[in-house]
């Protein structure tokens, strides 16, 4: 993939899935700006699948013979590059200094413990309200009470969970475990509602274990490939299919373990966010010396900034709540080429991932947006 001497930016008000959340309301005729210029449809299903980073699209596109076909665009995911942030990105039409929700593992300020947004677990305290940690309205809610009930077709185990109840707050949730289900709930959903999110998770979950590019990871975008032309086939006239992905990704090479490193573990009080973005807390007065600690362990690896540094560059957006500032780390380490910073001891299943992803580079900002229209 390259390095690249300064963070590839998202495209917040422009081409991230924060406009694209914005659109896709306006394109169903709700009273709200459409940065991406989308058209009117009768009905919407959007089609988000995990992992499928564009560039890796373009690197394979004998594989997704049906969607290279049709008309896309190019959008990014936001910072940081991971599924918890990505998902409440386009729940809300917000960006991470604005939603909350700022990376896979964040602080639970003044507590001294890590809330782990995909398992929506913290130990060490009371459980987390997701409507309190993320109690933006949600886009779903906006559909819903303009007399739109928007359908959520993904697995049964989804249903309730913490992070579910965050991001996708105003949903209906249709069970759906295999390709064939989720089909078929599309198609079903869309005869009851005129919006409707399908989620495949198996490419991003393949480029974890095998790797992106590998034949499995292969196998899974061709599934993807098949799902939304037999998607398509099914939708009502006047209907739209668009398909995105929540990030890209990169296949790890050196990995930095934190837990060998008596020089990173100096002064840090919690480690959070994930190999690709790590959010770092520190004791109180040790950030600076923390700063040098990291910057001068990953020179030439990862961009290591401090939480103020983060936010003014625009990592986050624009803004910032004031109540946010806390879950974002003193110090921040954001990997560029191939490097990982692991922490073998407590992420053990992590630590061993060949595809990550999290980080401020075009492999794993740059999403797809695919049009098809019937």
């Amino acid at each position: 993939m390259g390095e690249r001497a300064v963070p590839f930016a998202p495209a917040y008000g422009e081409a991230s899935l924060a406009d694209l959340s914005r659109s896709l309301l306006a394109c169903l005729g709700l009273p709200v700006p459409n940065p991406l210029g989308l058209e009117p449809a009768g009905r919407v299903c959007l089609l988000l699948v995990d992992g499928m980073g564009a560039d890796l699209l373009d690197a394979h596109p004998g594989c997704a013979p049906f969607l290279t076909a049709h008309p896309r665009r190019t959008l990014t995911a936001g910072f940081p590059s991971s599924t918890p942030t990505s998902l409440a990105t386009l729940g809300t039409g917000a960006v991470p200094g604005e939603h909350g929700i700022v990376g896979v593992q964040m602080a639970v300020p003044g507590e001294g413990r890590l809330l782990h947004c995909l398992r929506w677990t913290a130990p060490g305290g009371p459980p987390i309200d997701p409507d309190a940690w993320q109690p933006a309205e949600t886009a779903y809610q906006r559909l819903a009470a303009h007399g739109i009930e928007p359908v959520y077709v993904a697995p049964p185990y989804f249903r309730d969970t913490g992070l579910t109840r965050a991001v996708y707050r105003g949903t209906r949730h249709w069970g759906a475990d295999t390709v064939d289900d989720r089909i078929e709930g599309a198609r079903r959903a869309l005869q009851e509602s005129r919006f409707v999110i399908v989620y495949y998770g198996e490419v991003d979950l393949f480029g974890h274990l095998k790797g992106w590019g590998t034949p499995e990871w292969l196998e899974q975008v061709a599934i993807v490939d098949r799902m939304a032309e037999r998607i398509a086939d099914g939708l009502p006239p006047g209907s739209v299919l668009y398909v995105t992905a929540d990030h890209g990704m990169v296949n790890a090479g050196e990995r930095i373990d934190f837990d060998a490193r008596a020089d990173l573990q100096e002064g840090v009080r919690l480690l959070g966010g994930d190999g690709r973005a790590r959010h770092v807390y520190t004791v109180p007065g040790a950030t600076a010396d923390v700063l040098a600690a990291w910057r001068a362990a990953l020179h030439g690896r990862a961009w290591v900034v401090t939480r103020e540094e983060a936010v003014e560059a625009g990592w986050f957006g624009k803004v910032v709540k004031r109540e946010w500032l806390g879950r974002i780390g003193d110090v921040l380490a954001v990997s560029y080429g191939d490097t990982v910073v692991i922490a073998s001891e407590r992420e053990p299943l992590e630590s061993r991932l060949i595809g990550v992803h999290g980080s401020l580079t075009p492999a794993e900002q740059n999403v797809p947006l695919i049009e098809i229209r019937r």
